[in-house]
């Protein structure tokens, strides 16, 4: 039964998926999820009242919730990479809709009992694990609690997610804002050329001399490794740590906010008999207890810790002088090319991004008999975001890819993949699923294309694993597709795997093209960089298990932090995991939008524990060849394929044959005896 009215008018609504995003404005959004959500508003009653459930009526609760997928996700994107004081307002006005829905549905005592009556029936696999993670859904969302408990844990969520959104425009906005101006060319010692053409271009589009440059991720990270002068490096961290606290604007001061949000946390977490956050996010996740995810990161911080003062003391023995955080990355990128003979800049003379992603999307041809094409299509929303179309060899279709690469003003920062359509095979219509996939490079200069660092193709193998996970899976239910229904802190396994192919010599020859003459990166090189990937790898362990061991123990607490509690925990698991000294201005809680607006709230120790998969699952090609066909399907088969549908332990032993071993990792970063 056709539940919502098309109409042509609101292109939200006009049953196009994904739908005509160049088309979409602030004014469509309103009435567009307004009346998705009185239509299933309706459903969700008939669904109630009627008899025994069967598997079309579970296969009704998925087709809602794709329903509403359809109008609220192009919405969710669009507030992420086009956003808009208009489409702000529109999108937090229907965020609190859209969340109080979800938390009905989830408190729906009817509707749980009858997925409690599906759960004795025979079903499949997948089915099976629908029913156990929805009946583990209502849980959480407070099914069982008492009226007056439930009603609370309702608010709980509706200004959980409303505070969530302000984090995040609180550090978009602080973003937008900075400017940095100059007119002294010898003030910009050491910027490499293409980024210097860049500030000449955005300095002349506001009809000014010299040069203007922004807090973009690329142009900070530029900042930090090659300007010659201190004096811009500390300006360029001061204005990056500083983001969104006590030190930007008042309007856009996060620390209140992250205040509210621990407490709403924790008050959700009571609310559900839980004895904090850390122990309510455990319950969608591999790791069994908060004890095993400690003793994990601070093992690890042990085995890495010496291997990082070491990298450090060389590093400062290197510079002839104590290091600020500012200059931690300029000297190392000194030191790498004093001992490795190569430097960043001369890298990214290699990696145009046209030459990256043909070399990409002919690896993924290899390894899993998909052929990736670009499709002309002007209804996207921005001129430079770009449309793939996927298919397997015999021209099967599989899928496809929304691409946008580049950094610009309102625009979030960070590099991320996300659902934009999920696969579904619900009995009228096959939806294949189609992958959104963002970064923050920086953009083309004139006719000529973008040049990427390394770092960033590594960045871009990661977000491609991600989309891989979506778009090969072969999960016909949209709630367990792809990434969907996966346990959090395994969902990075594929993307963390595929980083290793933009190391493999193979794969480097196929993705490089020198900016001058054309010509691959040289064997020398390949080989020079292939050993700078250990290159202070035990510093960057480190700051990782610092974000880490900070978000799991500050959300571990057995009652909401303060402001002094956030920054006296933060220095606290500096002082005994960290190596860098830290400035005492430092803010960097109030722009973590991984914990505090993401999805990673007690789970940003999820990148290590999936990295322990994930190079342990890699050793596994290793062992047969990086691009043995079999080892490959098999992957494609264990772990693309089943998305949530299984246990993730499960299928990553179904894969390799035996459970995780952490000494892959250990080798792959460097940090071995």
């Amino acid at each position: 039964m056709e539940r919502i009215t098309t109409e042509s008018g609101n292109p939200l609504l006009s049953g196009q998926v994904p739908p005509t995003f160049g088309a979409i404005r602030a004014e469509h959004v309103r009435p567009a999820v307004g009346q998705v959500l009185t239509a299933e508003r309706a459903l969700i009653v008939e669904l109630a009242a009627q008899g025994a459930p069967s598997l079309e009526w579970l296969r009704s609760t998925e087709k809602m919730l794709e329903r509403i997928n359809a109008v609220w996700s192009p919405v969710q994107h669009l507030n992420s990479v086009a956003s808009s004081p208009e489409l702000r307002d529109a999108h937090n006005e229907c965020l609190t809709d859209v969340t109080a829905f979800f938390s009905e549905l989830g408190q729906n005592a009817a509707i749980y009992e009858k997925f409690a009556q599906l759960s004795g029936s025979l079903l499949s696999q997948p089915e099976a694990e629908l029913i156990r993670q929805s009946l583990r859904d209502f849980r959480l969302a407070g099914v069982a609690l008492p009226p007056e408990a439930r009603e609370a844990y309702r608010k709980c969520q509706l200004e959980l997610a409303a505070k969530q959104a302000e984090f995040e425009q609180h550090v978009m906005d602080s973003n937008d804002a900075f400017e940095y101006h100059e007119t002294d060319r010898a003030a910009l010692s050491g910027l490499p050329e293409p980024d210097l053409e860049r500030a000449r271009a955005a300095a002349a589009a506001k009809h000014l001399e010299g040069w203007l440059f922004r807090l973009d991720p690329p142009t900070y990270q530029t900042m930090l490794m090659h300007a010659d002068r201190s004096e811009l490096r500390e300006r360029y961290y001061r204005a990056w740590v500083t983001r969104a606290s006590e030190q930007s604007p008042a309007q856009w001061n996060n620390h209140p906010v992250i205040e509210e949000i621990l407490k709403l946390r924790q008050r959700s977490a009571a609310l559900l008999g839980f004895r904090n956050f850390a122990a309510l996010s455990l319950a969608r996740k591999m790791a069994e207890s908060e004890e095993q995810v400690l003793e994990f990161l601070e093992d690890l911080a042990r085995r890495s810790r010496r291997f990082a003062q070491q990298e450090f003391a060389q590093l400062e023995q290197f510079a002839g002088r104590k290091l600020e955080g500012w200059d931690v990355s300029y000297y190392s990128e000194k030191l790498r090319q004093a001992t490795l003979k190569i430097s960043d800049e001369e890298l990214r003379d290699y990696f145009p991004l046209p030459r990256v992603l043909a070399g990409l999307f002919g690896l993924v041809e290899q390894l899993f008999g998909v052929r990736i094409t670009p499709v002309t299509d002007g209804t996207l929303w921005h001129e430079t975001a770009q449309a793939f179309r996927i298919k397997r060899l015999d021209g099967t279709p599989v899928g496809g890819l929304l691409a946008d690469f580049y950094a610009r003003p309102n625009k979030r920062g960070g590099a991320w993949m996300d659902s934009c359509v999920n696969r579904s095979r619900l009995g009228e219509r096959a939806q294949n699923p189609v992958a959104h996939l963002v970064c923050n490079f920086a953009p083309p200069t004139g006719d000529k294309p973008s040049y990427i660092t390394h770092t960033d193709v590594v960045t871009l193998f990661h977000e491609f694993g991600h989309s891989l996970h979506h778009l090969l899976t072969e999960v016909d239910y949209p709630s367990l597709a792809g990434i969907n229904g996966v346990a959090w802190d395994a969902v990075e396994l594929p993307s963390q795997f595929f980083e290793n192919y933009a190391w493999r010599p193979e794969v480097l020859r196929e993705i490089t093209a020198h900016r001058s003459t054309g010509a691959p990166i040289p064997e020398d090189k390949i080989e020079t960089l292939r050993s700078s990937r250990t290159f202070l790898s035990g510093l960057a362990m480190i700051r990782q298990l610092e974000f880490a061991l900070f978000d799991f123990r500050l959300h571990a607490r057995p009652e909401p932090a303060s402001r002094d509690d956030v920054q006296q925990l933060l220095n606290q698991v500096r002082a005994e995991v960290g190596v860098v000294r830290v400035p005492d201005f430092n803010r960097f809680q109030c722009s973590f939008t991984h914990i505090f607006a993401g999805g990673y709230a007690a789970g940003y120790y999820s990148y290590k524990w999936a990295e322990v998969l994930a190079a342990d699952a890699f050793s596994a090609f290793e062992e047969s060849g990086a691009f043995d066909a079999g080892t490959a399907d098999r992957f494609r088969r264990n772990i693309l394929a089943v998305g949530g549908s299984r246990d993730a332990m499960a299928s990553f032993v179904a894969f390799r044959g035996r459970p995780p071993v952490l000494e892959p990792l250990l080798r792959q970063a460097g940090i071995v005896e």
